[in-house]
């Protein structure tokens, strides 16, 4: 391994280099899950209702957020930036939202940690982590720094953007509308520190790499950490080192042209030449990285707490309301629950699960075990009354022999398979899963459902997530369907390899979560 990213940099890097925009809002960060078709009181037929609010996701009490930015654990305390506009639920006026916690569950929102108030921010203070790109008075993206104003407060409660700003600017031929959303920076043998930046050039989407003694003064390196054909440019770039059975670094980008997808692969990183070397030659075509998360989800970003000695992913779940019911509502937008990034054991894909501080929200809990389930069969798991629930499911399947065969071609498109195929198309082994937030005469659900395929060199689970509305809420702008795949080979079966998908075997464990309080702004 020729270089690192060190764990206590993360958050040290933000004590030094802080590229930002802030947030003028104060934050009543709750938790939330929405719940959008369980209702079946006419009070609650309203997008207003407070039925809809999220209750354990990351949330502001009001307003639009968007992309996590520069979270952090510094002196005892987690911190989350975000995108943020302070003075309404729709996107615009975005500066960097602040909110600390001591344990990634209860959140405290503080005052704006940056916002557009200098010429080289005027236009925006955009995603960033340790440098932040908003736009100059030119409307070019550069990228700024900030630092903490004092480092003895823990809560760093207030920053300094120095007026020679902005200290990357999109010169030599880059484009300046394309040139964004600078990585946590990473020092080097040399003693250099590293930062990658989202790009676009000649076609290609890039991580360009910047390199500096000071943090103040940087410099573009001749070639990109990577670069791919056809990608489009790169938002939010991410790159960092796991260690597991082995050792491999990750390199993350959002590509917003086409799905607003986040995607990454695994590899080495060469010091020497300053790039990144992807495992899977297959990487220089860039439809076949793999994701983070098949839903809704965009504009990651990790961090490494030093506390427990573990990765951490944020990520932003975009609200997909219209822009006149997020005007309704007040609010929009959420983070999704913060996971734990760990390399799985076959060292070619990534294993994430939900932080184990989240199971301090959990209440009463409902088991449904030992069940047969044939083909057609319903079982309701009766005893549920919140609309707030954890559910773990474990299915046993007696034999994979009859598994339909996969087109290696739904690699490229699993939407479409799931589109195709769904939960209601009955297939050799599958679908079987869960109907979610139900109306009881199943007019209304989500339905998640898993289906096997035969690859032929191994199995393929297929994970699919369908919303059948009736009359209720009658979103024809939105209709979700998403679908992702999931390799295992042969000698183990599905096993530990499907532990992304689903958790245990022949019942169903549902824990209620616990009603909170939101804490004061």
């Amino acid at each position: 391994m020729a270089s690192s990213l060190v764990p206590g940099l993360v958050w040290i890097l933000v004590s030094f280099f802080f590229l930002p925009s802030a947030v003028d809002r104060r934050s009543c960060v709750e938790a939330a899950r929405r719940s959008l078709l369980n209702s079946e009181r006419a009070d609650t037929n309203s997008i207003v209702s407070a039925q809809y609010r999220t209750a354990y996701h990351f949330q502001p009490l009001r307003n639009w957020i968007n992309d996590p930015n520069g979270p952090v654990y510094y002196n005892g305390i987690y911190h989350l930036f975000y995108q943020y506009n302070p003075y309404a639920a729709i996107w615009g006026n975005i500066t960097w939202g602040h909110s600390v916690s001591t344990d990634l569950v209860h959140w405290t929102g503080l005052e704006p940690a940056l916002s557009p108030t200098d010429p080289f921010d005027v236009n925006g203070c955009w995603s960033g982590s340790a440098t932040i790109p908003g736009g100059d008075a030119e409307k070019r993206q550069v990228q700024n720094f900030a630092y903490p104003k004092n480092l003895s407060d823990p809560l760093l409660r207030e920053w300094i953007k120095p007026g020679y700003n902005p200290v990357m600017e999109p010169v030599d031929g880059l484009d300046p509308n394309q040139f964004r959303d600078p990585t946590t920076g990473w020092l080097g043998h040399d003693g250099l520190w590293r930062v990658a930046v989202g790009a676009e050039v000649g076609l290609k989407g890039q991580a360009l790499l910047y390199r500096s003694k000071d943090f103040v003064r940087w410099a573009r390196t001749d070639n990109p950490l990577f670069a791919a054909n056809g990608s489009g440019t790169w938002e939010c770039p991410d790159f960092y080192y796991l260690k597991g059975e082995g050792e491999k670094y990750v390199l993350k980008m959002s590509l917003g042209e086409a799905d607003q997808s986040d995607h990454y692969m695994l590899g080495a990183y060469d010091e020497e030449r300053d790039t990144f070397v992807p495992d899977d030659t297959e990487d220089d075509d860039y439809r076949m990285w793999r994701r983070y998360d098949y839903g809704k989800f965009y504009a990651s970003k990790t961090f490494f707490d030093d506390k427990k000695q573990r990765r951490i992913l944020w990520g932003w779940l975009n609200e997909s309301d219209s822009a006149a019911d997020d005007v309704a509502k007040g609010w929009s937008g959420i983070q999704t629950v913060p996971r734990v990034v760990t390399l799985d054991t076959n060292m070619k894909q990534l294993v994430q699960w939900p932080v184990q501080e989240l199971e301090s929200l959990r209440g009463k809990q409902t088991d449904l075990r030992g069940v047969e389930l044939k083909t057609g069969d319903l079982v309701e798991v009766k005893g549920l009354k919140a609309s707030e629930v954890d559910v773990e499911a474990e299915f046993e399947l007696p034999n994979l022999k009859t598994a339909e065969p996969f087109d290696a071609n739904w690699i490229l498109d699993p939407a479409m398979l799931c589109r195709d195929k769904g939960s209601s198309v009955q297939g050799k082994i599958g679908p079987f899963g869960l109907f979610v937030l139900a109306s009881s005469d199943l007019k209304e659900y989500t339905a998640i459902s898993f289906r096997i395929f035969d690859s032929g060199e191994g199995y393929k689970t297929e994970l699919s997530t369908t919303h059948e509305r009736g009359a209720v809420f009658v979103l024809a702008w939105y209709e979700v369907r998403t679908g992702g795949v999931v390799g295992h080979d042969r000698k183990s079966g599905l096993g530990r390899k499907s532990e992304m998908i689903s958790r245990g075997s022949k019942q169903v464990r549902i824990s209620q979560y616990k009603q909170r309080a939101c804490p004061r702004e």
